[in-house]
This record gives C-alpha cells, sequence and structure tokens, in this order.
C-alpha cells in the first residue's frame, strides 16, 4: 500500500495522450483550450463614445465660465454603427454622438446629453452650450484600450466559460483548437447491483454509473456505459481490455470487484497485461483498495464498489487525471477554519464529507459531517465540499485551517 502522496506522483508521470479538434467557439463550453488565443484586432477598434452626448474639442472649451459661455454650432449626428464624420471640424462645432459612436477626428471629449443645455431649445436645437472647461478624453472609449493587436486573450488550459465566449465572438474569432474528450467506458461490478427500482434486501441499486454520468454532462468526458459485469465475468472483463487497446476508448473505470474477495476479479485480470504503471491500494479512507494501470496509452481506474467510495476516488484520483492530461493547472484547494474536531489514523488520509459556511465578517469555516462511514448517502448530500485531512497527523481541533474541494471540480467555480 502506498500513501496518497505518492499516488499522486504516480498519477502525474502516467499521462495518455488526448488529440485536439478544433470546434466553433459557440460550442467550446467547459472544453480545455490547446493553444493560446491573441487578439486579432484593437479592441475597442476606433475611439468611441462611452455615453450618449455631444463630442466637442477640449481646446474649445478652455476659457469658458458661467461668465463667459459659448455657444457650439451641431452639425451631424453620431449613432453607433455608422461611418464617422469625415468633414474638417471648425472651431466651436459640435457633434451629437451616441454610445459606442465613433468619435470623429477633430473632437477629443464626451459631454454627456444630462448636461446639455440646447439653443434655442430643445425641441429645436441649433447649438448647445458650454458654460465651463471640459477635460480632455471625458468619456472616450478608446482605441486598443481593452485588447490591442496581438495581445493574449486566453491562454492554452483554460476551461472555456461563458465569459470567454462573449470575449472570443466579440474579437472576431470563430474557431479555436481544444482537446479532445476523453472517451470512458465505465463498468459496474457485482451479482448484487440491479437497475431495477423495486430490490430485494440483498440487491443493491446502480447508483455508482449514474453518478459517474452525471459529472460528465457539463465537462470532460464522453461518457459510455459498459452495464454491468457480473462475478463470472472475469473473462468478459479481460476482453474489454483487448478490445480498447484498439478502440477510440482512452479510460476504463470500474466500480467494485478490486478488494481482497473471491470474486475480486478486477486487479489480477489488469495485471495479466503488460503495465507500464500500476498501484492497488492507497493509504486513504474512503477508498483505500483503489486501482490505477496504464496499459499501453490507456488508462485503467478501479473504483471500490461503495457509493462514497466510488464518488471520493473519482474526485481525488480520475479528477485530477483527467485535469493533467487535457492540460489544465493543477487544482489549489480552498482553505476553511475548522469548526470541530477530528480524529484518524495518523497514516492514512481521509476524505471527509464536510460543510462549508460563511460567518458574518466573510471567513470560511468548515465543519466535518457525522457519519463518514462510505455505505452512508445522507451526510453527503447535507454536504457542500470534500475536507482532505492529511497523513502524518492524528487530531485536528477547533479553529486547525483544512484543505477544502468541491465535489464537482471544476463546474463548481
Amino acid at each position: 500500500m502506498i500513501s496518497y502522496k505518492r499516488s499522486q506522483q504516480i498519477l502525474k508521470k502516467a499521462p495518455i495522450k488526448i488529440g485536439d479538434e478544433i470546434i466553433n467557439c459557440e460550442n467550446a463550453l467547459n472544453r480545455v483550450l490547446s493553444l493560446n488565443i491573441f487578439s486579432n484586432y484593437n479592441y475597442p477598434a476606433a475611439n468611441n463614445a462611452a455615453f450618449d452626448g455631444f463630442a466637442v474639442n477640449s481646446k474649445d472649451t478652455k476659457f469658458l465660465n458661467k461668465n463667459s459661455p459659448q455657444k457650439f454650432r451641431i452639425i451631424g449626428s453620431m449613432i453607433a454603427g455608422t461611418k464617422p464624420i469625415t468633414k474638417k471640424i471648425k472651431k466651436f462645432e459640435t457633434v451629437e454622438i451616441m454610445t459606442g459612436g465613433i468619435v470623429p477626428k477633430g473632437f477629443d471629449t464626451i459631454i454627456p446629453i444630462e448636461q446639455i443645455v440646447f439653443y434655442p431649445n430643445k425641441d429645436n436645437p441649433k447649438y448647445i452650450i458650454v458654460d465651463k472647461r471640459i477635460n480632455k478624453n471625458q468619456h472616450v472609449r478608446f482605441l486598443g484600450s481593452d485588447y490591442k493587436k496581438n495581445n493574449l486573450i486566453i491562454k492554452k488550459g483554460t476551461i472555456i466559460h461563458s465569459n470567454h465566449i462573449l470575449a472570443l465572438k466579440t474579437l472576431g474569432i470563430k474557431k479555436i483548437k481544444v482537446k479532445k474528450k476523453p472517451n470512458i467506458l465505465f463498468f459496474s461490478t457485482g451479482n448484487e447491483i440491479s437497475n431495477s427500482e423495486n430490490i430485494p434486501a440483498w440487491k443493491v441499486r446502480n447508483s455508482n454509473g449514474p453518478y459517474i454520468k452525471s459529472l460528465n454532462e457539463n465537462f470532460l468526458f464522453n461518457f459510455i456505459n459498459g452495464g454491468i459485469l457480473r462475478d463470472n465475468h472475469a473473462s468478459i472483463f479481460k476482453n474489454q481490455i483487448n478490445k480498447m487497446l484498439k478502440s477510440k476508448i482512452d479510460i476504463i473505470i470500474t466500480s467494485g470487484a478490486i478488494s481482497a474477495g473471491k470474486f475480486d476479479f478486477i486487479p489480477s485480470i489488469v495485471k495479466t497485461f503488460k503495465l507500464s504503471n500500476y498501484f492497488k491500494g492507497v493509504e486513504i479512507k474512503p477508498g483505500k483498495p483503489v486501482l490505477f494501470a496504464k496499459i499501453k496509452d490507456k488508462a485503467i481506474f478501479g473504483l471500490p464498489g461503495n457509493p462514497i467510495s466510488t464518488a471520493a476516488c473519482y474526485r481525488f484520483f480520475v479528477n485530477p487525471y483527467l485535469l493533467n492530461i487535457l492540460g489544465v493547472e493543477t487544482e489549489r484547494p480552498i482553505k476553511a477554519i475548522l469548526k470541530n474536531t477530528y480524529f484518524k489514523k495518523k497514516n492514512m488520509t481521509h476524505f471527509v464529507k464536510a460543510k462549508l459556511s460563511t460567518s458574518s465578517s466573510g471567513t470560511l469555516h468548515l465543519e466535518a459531517l457525522k457519519g463518514q462511514d462510505s455505505f452512508r448517502i445522507k451526510p453527503f448530500v447535507q454536504s457542500n465540499i470534500w475536507a482532505a485531512f492529511p497523513a502524518g497527523k492524528q487530531s485536528f481541533k477547533k479553529g486547525d485551517i483544512i484543505d477544502c474541494f468541491f465535489p464537482n471540480y471544476p463546474n463548481s467555480i
């Protein structure tokens, strides 16, 4: 059995290759970017108005005040989306301009519409009256002030969210290169597993498959349901591995049949193949029997069958592995203050169902929930965070700082 830290080192050094594909950026939500994206244009593309109002040359207002106002002749109107006025601007001329309208050459500042006094009146304006000095560059959005041409927009390894899609479309980028979604084949195992709703007491409803499938709905991978491997299906599982090696399947995940029982055939079958990386058994709770193997350029994860063990091992083994092979930066934990005491064996890492809350002062607090057995789903429903209590320490007291991880990262951020 190895430490949790050592297991993560093995996973880091055993990536499989995931290819790239080019897709329309509006279809890129939750995909991982393969290449840095740079702007092809300046944005804004020209100086434009940040407010509805009137454009003037600030030099024309230098000596104006309440006792010495000046009429500015209105020579036109600029609406967003129209070409700017190109005529040479004379002294004490102005142009009406709407938000987003291009500021014509010869003007360098905007007076907001709320500050405008019209002459002779608002219904038939010929002039505006200015009775104070107007600062240069007031209410103007400048060319390239947000993005200059060749500026980095999004770096590779970024998970594309809606804000990225808005930026890409605004900057005229239609297609982007992203990592392909890994294809994951999932098997539940055991004669006790049933897909029926009404079952006798000696059966167990199939929940681990639907749970893993739900995690792919918005992120990371294509889920393929391989069904249920029964206790006498060892040869079928071996055939599935052989098929995977010749197919587009990237990863097999199994749930159950990895411990030391009579029908726990997953480890013995996996070890019949030539493995470049392998571990079986990690000093963690829940999920101690967890298995990983790399065969050629494919990977296998064997997760324990208890529902919470499956959830924990997916979160702390499969999920970081997927992030790594897709080129996403290593996740950083959230830090929270423990509200209650927690005890464990010193050499073990515990992944604990917990509740994260915020105090009135904005401090994050963590409660380790009761009922940490791997079969108990009620505290999992009540939880909103995983708390990681590391090896090397046996007791944790109120006030200790604990690393926390969102259950559905990176969807949770």
